[in-house]
């Protein structure tokens, strides 16, 4: 049985959620979020013969929180998870943000340990665009949001969430406001900062495993022809499926049809 904390270096440690047995699959949130997140999906995973193990990024969750956020430590951590669980022929689940810390990963690791990735609702491959333009944001308004982040989270929270998940109950937007409320408030900033600003157009040509990608046709936060159809050019034989009227929580709204496209590329 793997344990539930991995050690990442300086006393510190992320919780893994480990279930089932069969073909890996690795969950990783998006930003703001948990393990949590992936409750549904994972026990209908489990339930499908796959071995589900889900994630809390440092600073999220019950991990602990060592004050540096970025693309570089993050894909440092997924390393250090994959090898102390020792997962061979994982299929690695990155949904939104966490898009980098997979292509990341492949680029600093390679694939040995991986058979598959899913890109579920991903940010990039480019820094983050104006929806208008389609051209990158300026610094500006990268630090804008920054100062929002950490000046009136809550309220930031209020006005952004209702475009996250639309169909989803109150309940779960309540929720979710209190994963993030959770969640270290440098993590958050830090990581929103890597995610607006980072380019992985580089290393997104050079993936060598076959690349799923899911994303909802009404996404406001990573636009689909901005994001998803950005990354179907740029990696070889990736393929695309598009939730129609979906928006950006796919993993909260759509976890049913979610499980069953991972299972697919699982069990392919």
């Amino acid at each position: 049985m793997s344990p539930p904390y991995v050690d990442i270096g300086d006393g510190h440690q992320v919780f893994v959620r480990d279930w089932g047995t069969g073909q890996p699959v690795v969950l990783l949130a998006g930003w703001a979020m948990d393990s949590r997140g992936w409750a549904e999906v994972m026990t209908r995973l489990t339930r499908s013969g796959v071995r589900a193990i889900a994630v809390d990024r440092r600073g999220h969750g019950r991990s602990t929180d060592p004050g540096r956020y970025d693309y570089d430590v993050l894909v440092d951590d997924l390393a250090t998870v994959l090898d102390a669980l020792a997962v061979e022929g994982a299929v690695l689940v990155g949904h939104s943000g966490a898009a980098g810390e997979i292509i990341g990963y492949l680029a600093r690791y390679g694939s040995n340990r991986v058979k598959a990735v899913v890109l579920v609702a991903a940010t990039g491959p480019r820094p983050a665009s104006d929806p208008a333009s389609g051209e990158p944001v300026s610094p500006d308004v990268v630090d804008a949001t920054i100062s929002t982040l950490i000046g009136d989270l809550p309220g930031w929270i209020d006005e952004t969430l209702p475009s996250f998940a639309p169909e989803a109950p109150p309940t779960v937007n309540r929720w979710l406001a209190s994963m993030a409320l959770d969640t270290s408030r440098q993590a958050l900033v830090d990581f929103q900062h890597a995610i607006m600003t980072t380019d992985f157009t580089v290393h997104a040509a050079t993936v060598d495993v076959p690349v799923t990608l899911l994303h909802g046709d009404h996404d406001v936060s990573a636009p689909l022809n901005e994001t998803a159809r950005r990354y179907l050019d740029l990696i070889p034989g990736s393929s695309l499926r598009v939730y129609t009227g979906a928006a950006h929580g796919l993993v909260l709204t759509h976890a049913e049809r979610l499980a069953a496209d991972i299972i697919d590329v699982a069990h392919s």
